[in-house]
């Protein structure tokens, strides 16, 4: 990589992403360079006898809820969480929403302070950080709490307290890879004041137990303000989580001299994190479904201590929760895999799937919103533990959502605002465009790909994410264009990627016109972006609900021009042009039009057959369109290239399945017209096939 080249990203770096943001950062690695941090979080800057003294934890935090509410809710699913619990007392634990792997809180390798890992060259760290980071968040702690409030089994406290302090005397404070983000610090201190609430009654729950926790907690806290300058450069879920800790911290120990400045602290960067990282139509700073339900979990967790939230605060919230209401499939409670996804579920407080949103949607519109998004069910336990309300008998439907009422003015609430989704009346599909206007770093590369759920299934997919930390081609290679919904062009993404986690020269979509008329049969949204302006492209998309079960795609790419010249240049070139759609692995048969620009797809669905038809404008194509039929990376039809990443889906953190990747590949001049047409099977006429 030249000098000239670092240079040019240097500067845009500067000019995109805000110079006080790369001030901080440039703070961050001065004190880390320096030694400061090291010298600041070495030793404890305490005395031996506040070393010795034990601060009481506050054992009276939350209202937990009763045992019979929670029976009412959860129903049948009680027994999940007791085989849950079963596993982790076994030493089994499910990361990131996946299957079970051994819970493992041991650093493999001797321990040096947490400055020395920061960039993860230590030989014989784990390729991917997280596999350690994962298990220390102690999520496992918050299931084995929730078992234990209901079952009164001693086994449960007993496992508790072993890994507990397993963990404190094989990871002692600042030293091991476990320390090395304050965020994962942060959201350990959390869990473990959590956890101790339940288990603060328990016969093993001793004295000195108590002691060596709090001591735990304090050191925990103390590793937060040093390096939140970072979080502070960063500007999302790592300064929300580790302001978060610090109020925590504040509460759980009220009488430790620092207890004050914790506090103080961390409402300061908590409220600021707040209302600067959420739009003001609620969108979520960082582009990803999965990162805005951390967000809402983590303000649920600090309102549930507590703490009075501003009314300019309790507005964002609500914009927040109705955002990600209107993603929200009303049959599986799943959303689209939009954006960066780590397996984030800090606060497990749910027998639903990791895939379901209902429980946090439930109890921040129950918060934020003042009413309930969906009527009574098995999602309401986390609106029990954060709510302190009480469950009536549980129901298998929820609020279609024409009934989910937007807590927003009527200025904002008349414009077509993000999240852009078509319903169709029957509730039985829906579609979700993307098209963001970016004010800060985009996640993936991922303008107008579309979404196309039905009867619960996400029939049109987002790829996810699978790993940030792998070696390639799987280091965060699924925030590409090409494996998105989208059209690429010339195989270039939309934006610059500068590095694994940044993205430069922005894409920005915009919305053209939209009629999402709740009484009309007829539904439409036409976006543009402006990511190949590079190359003199735009790119526009218009999203069309037909009627029940018929929706269209068209997909215009026109030349982008200044003057005369730019534009008879734009029209003599050359492009090499293809669309992408992502689908399930279902079986498929494939209806060719030899020599036509026609190409049929038909799929078994477990409902019955969805048609997917492809077409292109012949006028200005200059070679017969190409249909490609990935899946896992290997070709099963049509030739060209084949990406290892292509036909894959993530639904959650280091977890990847087979997918059918369809692309449709044109040599051709501008314009050029895509038409993608999906039928979609009579919903009255199949029932669904196991």
């Amino acid at each position: 990589m030249s000098i000239l080249y670092r240079f040019n990203i240097l500067l845009k770096a500067i000019s995109q992403l805000g110079f006080s943001s790369l001030c901080l950062y440039a703070c961050y690695q001065i004190g880390l360079r320096s030694g400061y941090y090291r010298w600041a979080t070495s030793t404890p800057k305490i005395s031996e006898q506040e070393e010795s003294t034990n601060w009481e934890i506050n054992s009276n935090l939350i209202a937990l809820p009763s045992r019979e509410s929670l029976l009412l809710t959860w129903g049948a699913n009680f027994t999940q969480i007791l085989s849950l619990a079963d596993e982790i007392v076994a030493g089994q634990v499910h990361l990131f929403g996946g299957p079970a792997v051994p819970l493992d809180l041991i650093p493999h390798e001797p321990l040096g302070h947490w400055t020395d890992y920061e960039h993860l060259q230590a030989k014989s760290m784990p390729t991917d950080i997280k596999w350690a980071w994962e298990p220390a968040r102690f999520g496992w702690a918050i299931t084995l709490a929730q078992a234990y409030l209901v079952s009164n089994d001693e086994r449960y406290s007993r496992a508790f307290w072993h890994s507990t302090e397993l963990f404190l005397k094989s990871n002692p404070a600042y030293q091991g890879p476990n320390w090395i983000s304050a965020q994962e610090v942060a959201l350990r201190l959390i869990a473990l004041v959590f956890s101790i609430q339940v288990f603060y009654r328990s016969p093993h729950t001793t004295p000195e137990k108590l002691s060596r926790l709090s001591q735990a907690i304090a050191k925990h806290a103390g590793r937060i303000p040093p390096t939140l300058v970072y979080a502070r450069a960063q500007n999302n879920n790592h300064l929300l989580c580790e302001a978060a800790g610090l109020i925590t911290a504040g509460h759980a120990l009220p009488k430790h001299p620092q207890a004050t400045r914790w506090l103080l602290l961390g409402r300061r960067w908590f409220f600021h994190a707040i209302h600067s990282q959420i739009a003001m139509d609620g969108a979520y700073i960082q582009h990803s479904t999965n990162y805005h339900r951390l967000l809402l979990q983590i303000a649920l967790w600090v309102h549930t201590l507590g703490e009075p939230f501003p009314d300019r605060i309790m507005y964002k919230l609500a914009a927040a929760t109705q955002w990600l209401l209107k993603l929200v499939d009303p049959e599986s409670g799943g959303v689209p895999n939009l954006g960066p996804n780590d397996g984030a579920n800090i606060l497990p407080f749910s027998t639903c799937p990791f895939s379901d949103y209902r429980p946090t949607l439930q109890a921040a519109s129950l918060i934020f919103q003042d009413s309930p998004a969906f009527v009574p069910g098995p999602w309401d336990d986390m609106s029990l533990w954060l709510n302190r309300i009480q469950s009536t008998i549980p129901s298998n439907t929820t609020k279609s959502q024409s009934e989910v009422k937007i807590a927003l003015p009527l200025s904002l609430s008349k414009r077509c605002l993000s999240p852009h989704t078509i319903r169709c009346p029957d509730h039985s599909s829906w579609a979700y465009l993307r098209a963001a206007k970016f004010t800060s770093r985009p996640g993936h590369a991922d303008q107008l790909h579309l979404d196309l759920w039905w009867r619960g299934m996400n029939i049109a997919m987002d790829p996810g994410t699978f790993s940030y930390n792998d070696p390639a081609p799987w280091d965060n290679a699924l925030a590409s264009s090409r494996v998105h919904n989208t059209i690429s062009i010339n195989n270039l993404d939309q934006m610059t990627r500068a590095s694994r986690f940044l993205w430069l020269d922005w894409a920005q979509a915009e919305i053209v016109s939209c009629n999402l008329d709740t009484n009309s049969s007829f539904k439409r949204i036409v976006a543009r972006h402006n990511g190949y302006r590079r190359i003199g492209v735009l790119h526009q998309r218009t999203v069309i609900a037909e009627q029940i079960g018929r929706w269209r795609v068209l997909d215009v790419l026109e030349p982008i021009h200044l003057s005369d010249g730019q534009k008879n240049a734009s029209l003599a070139r050359r492009f090499s042009i293809r669309l992408h759609w992502l689908l399930p692995d279902w079986p498929w048969v494939l209806e060719s039009h030899t020599g036509n620009t026609n190409q049929s797809i038909q799929l078994e669905s477990p409902y019955g057959l969805v048609k997917l038809n492809l077409d292109i404008d012949p006028v200005n194509i200059l070679s017969q369109p190409e249909l490609q039929v990935v899946r896992a990376g290997e070709t099963l039809y049509g030739n060209g290239v084949v990406d290892p990443t292509w036909g894959w889906i993530s639904p959650t953190y280091q977890s990847r399945f087979p997918a059918l990747s369809i692309g449709y590949r044109v040599e051709a001049r501008l314009p050029v017209v895509f038409n993608t047409e999906w039928i979609l099977p009579n919903s009255e006429k199949f029932t669904k096939v196991d």
